[in-house]
């Protein structure tokens, strides 16, 4: 086993059950065990807590960024440093996201929330893709397959170009 640096934690990838995105099972993933918590009763609880997380698109996530990093901003003035990854994540998140407006992302979370027959894992992926055809969307998110006929994928494909092209 590798010694880690002093105050640094060695993680080990451990396989925790299938994991299958075309069917939804998304599983427990790969998870790390961390040798502060070699338990697996604590291992299970830490994990756990991400059960039932609603996933995010790359949109919703540049506006959550943003309004945490406003809130910083207010507390603690111009004192706020971001650090390399944070500033990273966040040149990523405005490159990436295609929403780009508060507005804009929230019409198109309800454009995607608003379908009770998608899974929270299918609109973060269509809300991040913006996929322009049906048949691309059903390529590149394997589940949508069997859950909407073409002409419903198509419709609500073309709400959330509608939204993209009009946003300010």
């Amino acid at each position: 086993m590798p010694i880690a640096a002093r105050g640094h934690r060695i993680r080990h990838r451990t396989r925790v059950g299938e994991e299958d995105a075309s069917r939804l099972q998304l599983g427990e993933g790969n998870c790390y065990l961390v040798p502060f918590f070699p338990e697996k009763k604590a291992y299970k609880m830490a994990f756990l807590e991400f059960t039932n997380a609603t996933c995010l698109s790359v949109s919703e996530a540049k506006i959550i960024l943003e309004a945490v990093l406003s809130q910083r901003q207010k507390e603690l003035g111009d004192e706020i440093v971001m650090t390399d990854v944070m500033r990273k994540t966040k040149d990523y998140l405005n490159i990436f996201a295609r929403f780009k407006t508060q507005e804009s992302v929230h019409a198109a979370e309800r454009v995607l929330r608003g379908d009770p027959d998608l899974h929270s894992f299918e609109t973060a992926q269509l809300g991040t893709l913006c996929c322009e055809e049906a048949e691309e969307a059903r390529t590149l998110v394997p589940s949508l397959a069997d859950k909407k006929s073409d002409e419903a994928l198509q419709t609500l494909l073309d709400e959330l170009s509608n939204l993209r092209r009009f946003q300010n």
